[in-house]
């Protein structure tokens, strides 16, 4: 009797998650004699770890028939990590990876496996936008499945009621930035008489990627999305103009006292906690503004949150991102048959139908949303936050409108920071190198970035001045920089030949 109540439990309980994961039809079914399929992935994380086999994760499971063992590393530390399980060989069978260096090194070796002539047996999977592959491709062939984001999603997000306190406008010049941030840390804006106050809080990733704040100030005040490019000829963004006046502006807000003294080393993880415990007053994010003022909310009741869109002298000017958070790979080290790697594109495929769109966009109905009339409506904000958004940061999300979706019932600063977001269509500045070949860069750009992202923070420090600066720029060149300019400027002439 025993035996058979656990075994009724156990239905009983799958048959509810499938059925919270929306009605399946008879085709939408993982129809299979074997048993489960053991999965391991290495994935990045962004805030709390999310609690051991949660409502999300056997949905999917249960749906796609497999055996999941995620391996969750913090988002600071997860691209060392992942060079560490790289060198060893001790890789998870399938990795989310960014398109930077080390890793454009590792998909040329040929530690992972190429997908793109599998996609067309997927139809969910080759039925993705193929700008989305195109931004992940190396040397024209596709090594994983995109993580999809918008093209361009960098926002001012910014406590609007310490802003309504001391009389603060949107900040649009340098000059502005500057005296936004000021304000926001020296005038008590939460006004309880202490100096415990920031304006911008800065962590050690601070200048990297496509979330890089400098990258995101210095184009909308004209300058370039990480590369310019003139008559074939290419610069670096660090040797222009609008780069350097940015740069000095945080070199001006460190001398000041009035950004944190600490950021070279400090997470991410301790930064948002600065932010959602109403320590700080503006940042420029790609995340959306609803997610602060859900966190802020527990720490101060009247706390307010607003967006705006990334503005400069000339207007909207925002950098266009690769429109991913990174791509799943299948390494090789792990999957040894091809058979193996057609079962995780399986997986992958089953992902985009509507039935897991659903789960990993709002997790389990009557758990994390419920409908209401038109709408879903989220049920527990704090709960989504920590069993669905590890999942939709994760893994491939098409959204709610192109996966056919019920639209979410959402706060109106979700849906003005998503507007926001779309308006910048017309206005995304793209960076010109992004899938250009370039020996230097994939051999030794982790080094070069490491040569200038150095240098970005001691002179911020005012431990090199002016000189020092471009003592430094002339390292670069010597170190390889100059021929990378080169590789890449014979690889745009090849292109638009």
């Amino acid at each position: 009797m025993k035996k058979y109540s656990a075994t009724l439990l156990s239905i009983l309980l799958l048959s509810s998650l499938l059925a919270a994961c929306g009605r399946l039809s008879d085709n939408d079914k993982l129809a299979s004699t074997d048993g489960p399929v053991n999965l391991s992935i290495g994935a990045s994380l962004v805030g709390e770890l999310p609690p051991k086999n949660n409502a999300v994760e056997q949905a999917i499971e249960a749906y796609t028939n497999t055996n999941l063992q995620i391996q969750w590393i913090p988002l600071s530390a997860y691209d060392e990590k992942l060079r560490l399980m790289i060198a060893s060989g001790e890789l998870p069978k399938l990795v989310k990876l960014g398109y930077s260096p080390s890793f454009i090194s590792t998909l040329k070796a040929g530690q992972f496996w190429e997908l793109g002539p599998l996609l067309k047996e997927y139809p969910h999977l080759a039925a993705i936008n193929k700008r989305y592959y195109e931004n992940i491709s190396v040397n024209g062939k596709i090594y994983g499945i995109p993580i999809m984001r918008s093209l361009g999603r960098a926002t001012i997000q910014y406590r609007k009621d310490w802003f309504q306190v001391l009389d603060l406008k949107m900040p649009v010049t340098l000059e502005d930035w500057y005296q936004v941030t000021r304000a926001l840390t020296l005038e008590d804006p939460d006004g309880n008489g202490k100096d415990d106050t920031y304006g911008m809080v800065l962590e050690k990733r601070y200048n990297q990627d496509v979330s890089s704040l400098l990258t995101r100030i210095s184009v909308s005040q004209g300058g370039p999305n990480k590369w310019q490019v003139e008559n074939g000829q290419f610069t670096p963004e660090f040797m222009t103009e609008p780069f350097y006046e940015t740069l000095k502006l945080f070199r001006r807000l460190y001398q000041e006292n009035l950004i944190n003294m600490d950021f070279p080393i400090i997470d991410t993880i301790e930064t948002v906690k600065l932010y959602d415990s109403g320590r700080a007053g503006i940042q420029i994010s790609g995340g959306n503004a609803q997610t602060w003022q859900d966190k802020l909310s527990k720490y101060d009741p009247d706390g307010v949150v607003d967006a705006a869109p990334l503005t400069g002298p000339g207007g909207f000017r925002v950098p266009e991102e690769p429109g991913n958070a990174g791509f799943l790979a299948i390494s090789k080290d792990s999957v040894s048959t091809i058979e193996e790697v057609r079962k995780i594109l399986d997986f992958l495929d089953k992902l985009l139908e509507p039935s897991m769109q659903t789960v990993i966009s709002k997790g389990v109905e009557n758990r994390h949303w419920a409908e209401k009339g038109e709408f879903t409506e989220v049920l527990d904000r704090t709960l989504d936050f920590k069993e669905v958004k590890p999942y939709r940061d994760m893994l491939p999300y098409l959204g709610e409108e192109e996966a056919l979706l019920k639209p979410s019932l959402q706060p109106d600063l979700y849906r003005k920071n998503q507007q926001i977001v779309k308006s910048y269509n017309n206005y995304l500045i793209s960076n010109p190198a992004l899938t250009l070949d370039s020996v230097i860069y994939s051999d030794r750009g982790k080094e070069l970035e490491t040569i200038i992202t150095d240098a970005e923070t001691r002179f911020i420090m005012g431990q090199i001045d002016e000189a020092g600066w471009k003592a430094e720029l002339q390292k670069w060149k010597q170190a390889g920089g100059e021929d990378m300019i080169r590789e890449y400027e014979q690889s745009y002439s090849k292109l638009n030949k």
